[in-house]
């Protein structure tokens, strides 16, 4: 007996993709334990089994260009925009290609967050598919490679109509919240925040870094983006200790790479007096899910920030702070105010069940 196979498609720009996918597929599995799961993704395997917990198999793809960025902050509009006009080279080719892929897995369905590509092979071959993001690529592309849009007719134009032509065709974009607008998507569908939310267990923490109950643990994270922070310059803070990547090295006598640590990230943030990181999705609704404060520098020319920025003011608490102080780490007068402050609720995330129950009923027809 043949079971219903979900070829599933992630994007590698950034963390908060897998962020909210994740849940999706492991209430999945609970739901259809039979269903088969692919996922295509640019993103480690080892990644990915950290957050999916549902049985699949990994392909390494990428179906989509995301943005070329310098850091987690910094987007290359220039060299994004020459990559665009690159991969839409024979556009109708490369939809017929990835169309015979999809055929030949076996794919009964496609979900995608939210390379477009995967979408638009799915809509080829005649396979029923969806789109789960906070963001789409086509209003990311328009901001960045047309800025003067109106008459319709460059090329960036076109490429632009191309993409959105992806989403606006899919069974349903499952828009998740905080996210942006979309409007001009006819098959929208607002979904509530999604997030995996860790367990609280300082007290293992503490024990294990031999911490006294009154010092504070920061979580560092800046996503999925390779990026880093200058932590060696910053000065000392008593009493704050920093969870940092062990990548980054970091020569600080404060500092703890935090995958030296016995436990997952999503532990790591719930057990956190604070997350210091940049407007992502991942980031933000996880950290007020778990009533974590947050300290962000934004970015300011990202689209889909103003979403998330007025979302977490809302629901979380947080505070801004400049690049520069984040950079030569001039924080501990915004890391007091932020730990001193009264924490709202932790918000409660509906969003995967919502997005799982309407795939699940989709594919039991």
């Amino acid at each position: 007996m043949s079971h219903t196979h979900l070829v599933v498609s992630i994007s590698g720009h950034g963390f908060g993709h897998v962020a909210q996918t994740a849940p999706v597929l492991n209430l999945l599995h609970q739901r259809m334990p039979q269903l088969r799961i692919t996922v295509r993704s640019a993103v480690t395997a080892e990644h990915l089994r950290s957050r999916i917990h549902a049985p699949f198999s990994h392909l390494q793809s990428s179906g989509d260009i995301g943005m070329v960025m310098s850091s987690a902050l910094d987007v290359r509009a220039e060299e994004s925009c020459a990559a665009y006009r690159a991969f839409h080279t024979q556009w109708d080719e490369r939809v017929a290609t990835e169309a015979t892929l999809l055929r030949e897995l076996g794919a009964d369905w496609v979900f995608s967050n939210v390379g477009y590509l995967p979408l638009a092979g799915a809509q080829r071959a005649g396979i029923p598919n969806a789109a789960l993001c906070s963001l789409n690529w086509a209003d990311i592309y328009r901001h960045y490679c047309c800025p003067s849009a109106g008459s319709g007719r460059s090329a960036d134009e076109m490429i632009a109509a191309q993409i959105h032509e992806c989403y606006a065709s899919t069974d349903a974009f499952l828009r998740a919240t905080p996210g942006m607008s979309m409007t001009s998507l006819p098959n929208l569908i607002p979904i509530a925040p999604i997030a995996a939310i860790g367990t609280n267990r300082r007290t293992k923490l503490n024990d294990h870094l031999k911490l006294s109950g009154n010092e504070k643990l920061v979580l560092i994270s800046l996503g999925g983006i390779a990026s880093r922070l200058p932590i060696e310059r910053w000065p000392r803070i008593a009493g704050v200790r920093w969870l940092v990547q062990k990548s980054w090295q970091a020569n600080h006598p404060d500092a703890i790479a935090l995958e030296s640590m016995p436990m997952s990230f999503s532990d790591l943030l719930a057990s956190s007096d604070a997350l210091i990181c940049k407007p992502g999705y991942g980031s933000f609704v996880e950290a007020a899910c778990s009533g974590v404060p947050v300290l962000y520098v934004n970015r300011a020319d990202w689209p889909e920030s103003p979403a998330l920025i007025a979302w977490l003011q809302q629901n979380g608490l947080c505070r801004e702070i400049a690049r520069s102080a984040l950079e030569q780490g001039t924080i501990p007068k915004a890391l007091e105010e932020l730990l001193s402050a009264s924490k709202p609720e932790p918000v409660v995330p509906t969003g995967a069940q919502q997005v799982a129950e309407w795939l699940a009923e989709k594919m039991d027809r």
